[in-house]
């Protein structure tokens, strides 16, 4: 199986461009997230932590309310 793939792959010019990408991609995206994470509001974090621990009238009586 990898030989065929191995085969494959020697023949696409450029495909030594691919995992550069792929690497940088990944990269951008957990920088991002990083970021992100750091910048975000400490109240927006803990409403967000709390979504789990809510019942379930409550959240209707919240979309009810709107």
């Amino acid at each position: 199986m990898l030989k065929f793939v191995k085969g494959n792959l020697e023949n696409i010019d450029g495909v030594a461009l691919y995992p550069i990408i792929s690497l940088l991609i990944f990269f951008l995206f957990f920088v991002g997230l990083f970021w992100w994470v750091f910048t975000a509001k400490k109240a927006h974090i803990k409403e967000v932590s709390r979504i789990p621990l809510e019942d379930k009238n409550s959240t209707n009586q919240k979309s009810n309310e709107l």
